[in-house]
């Protein structure tokens, strides 16, 4: 019955809203257009309490004191995020939404459980990765808006380091209100040991997704796809300019490049995470050329945010408008993640 209202509600606020905004843009007054909203979300070590082999921290014995308690206070809280994301177009949550740092499949399902998302029906998919640290990518999707048609992992493999080893990436294709639409959900590797020491192993993700486009273009060349994740590098960083082929600036497009949805924000100074008084924004949606254009009879890229809304963020003292984490160091601070979600609209006619 829950479930049903927001449905009812979401269709309320495309017919009423979305006219509105789009009308001041230009657009006729009098269309009305259904819209989606895809997002993604670092979760940033979402481990049960559970002993494993790489997480000996997150345990009730552990150096993080991570007992349940804890640990469902921090479900409640990326529960709570997840249920406002795209609130002001599309209630109850993403559509879609891709997440990173996560122990296991457990851990999603208490998740899509938690009261604050319970009533939107998520479902997910999930593979184990091989990291190191013993955590993946997901993706949680609304039934009622995407149907899943397939899903796979591919692991990035660096022929002369046999021994290393990251977070598998997902690829998930499907029907967004019948129109097929593929996410590929990514968390590259870290810049430990330097930004410019860890940049070849980046620059080896990227040309792994940008083979995963190739490969789906190669079957459908209009194919509308959407590369999100924590790439722990800049719209503007060699590896998503350079090894995948993603353009910031919609205006200077060339034939064959993907378009970061995030860049303009970037060039802003709007960030998903802060370090040493600078902000980055590594957390990146990137999307085919099939979904920019002013034909919306199909669906189409309307606009990209940062969800930075207030109660995500320190009060007060040295880092006042970091991100609110959850541990800094051993210690519990009771917050949510040290990244903002980033998300994005699309439309269409209806």
């Amino acid at each position: 019955m829950y479930s049903l209202f927001l449905r009812k509600i979401s269709f309320v606020l495309v017919t009423v809203l979305l006219p509105l905004l789009l009308s001041a843009q230009g657009d006729v007054q009098k269309e009305q257009y259904k819209v989606s909203c895809i997002a993604f979300y670092n979760l940033e070590n979402l481990f049960d309490t559970i002993p494993g082999p790489n997480d000996t921290e997150f345990t009730p014995e552990g150096a993080n004191k991570f007992t349940s308690a804890r640990y469902w206070h921090k479900i409640n809280n990326m529960a709570d995020v997840i249920s406002q994301i795209g609130g002001e177009l599309f209630p109850g949550g993403p559509a879609i939404i891709g997440v990173c740092e996560i122990e296991n499949r457990n851990v999603l399902e208490d998740l899509i459980a938690a009261p604050k998302l319970q009533p939107s029906g998520y479902s997910i998919v999930h593979y184990d990765s091989p990291d190191a640290r013993g955590v993946d990518v997901g993706l949680m999707y609304r039934p009622d808006f995407f149907k899943v048609t397939s899903h796979r992992s591919v692991t990035l493999h660096i022929p002369d380091n046999p021994n290393f080893k990251t977070r598998d990436q997902l690829v998930v294709s499907g029907l967004l209100d019948g129109e097929p639409i593929h996410i590929i959900v990514n968390h590259w590797p870290s810049r430990r040991g330097g930004e410019k020491r860890s940049l070849p192993f980046r620059m080896a993700a990227a040309k792994l997704t940008r083979s995963i486009v190739d490969s789906i273009l190669t079957t459908d060349a209009n194919a509308k796809i959407i590369i999100m994740g924590d790439l722990n590098d800049d719209p503007d960083s060699k590896s998503i300019i350079k090894g995948l082929g993603a353009n910031p600036y919609k205006e200077k497009l060339k034939p064959g490049e993907l378009f970061n949805a995030m860049g303009s924000l970037y060039h802003e100074g709007i960030g998903t995470l802060a370090y040493r008084d600078s902000w980055n924004l590594f957390d990146n949606l990137i999307i085919t050329q099939s979904l920019l254009g002013d034909d919306r009879t199909t669906w189409k890229f309307h606009k990209a945010k940062v969800f930075n809304k207030p109660f995500l963020q320190q009060k007060s003292g040295q880092f006042a408008g970091y991100p609110w984490r959850t541990y800094v160091g051993n210690t519990f601070m009771g917050g949510y993640s040290d990244h903002f979600p980033v998300y994005l609209f699309l439309v269409k006619k209806k």
